[in-house]
């Protein structure tokens, strides 16, 4: 094999060797971030109501965003947490109105960034649309911005 065939395959072996570890990258971080939604969104903000759970998934400067006319209204985490443990104490406090089906429908992720996106149902019917974006920090992936629409 001549001298020029040799850099060739070794070239086209460390691109596919590159390829393929790019491709287990991805694969590793769309699984992390499936797993931060399905602990710290599904059951940490609702289902279980784990707070405990929201604080690790979520990043402290998380906010809803929700449009209030042509202005954007913010509700940030701490006030999700501290309502949800306030009302957990309520002794009319009902469980049951925050548990729902779910189901993954996208989940994309390019290198530090990720949007999924969550379709909510109770008894069949479609409740919620959520659309979640998550980034990459040193401590691992957080929950950073969601906007919803509530079927009707």
């Amino acid at each position: 094999m001549s001298f020029f065939k040799k850099i060739i395959l070794t070239a086209l072996l460390l691109a596919a060797a590159q390829a393929n570890s790019e491709e287990i990258s991805i694969n590793s971080d769309k699984e992390e971030v499936i797993e931060v939604i399905k602990r710290s969104y599904v059951n940490g903000a609702f289902n279980k109501l784990d707070t405990n759970a929201m604080e690790k998934g979520f990043h402290r400067e998380f906010a809803i965003f929700t449009p209030d006319g042509e202005e954007i209204k913010k509700y940030p985490i701490k006030k999700w947490i501290n309502n949800t443990i306030k009302n957990k104490k309520s002794a009319k406090f009902d469980t049951d109105k925050y548990k729902y089906d779910y189901k993954l429908d996208r989940v994309e992720v390019t290198g530090q960034a990720a949007a999924v996106t969550l379709i909510y149902s109770r008894d069949s019917k479609l409740v919620y649309t959520d659309y979640l974006l998550l980034s990459k920090f040193d401590s691992g992936w957080k929950i950073v911005a969601k906007v919803y629409h509530r079927h009707k």
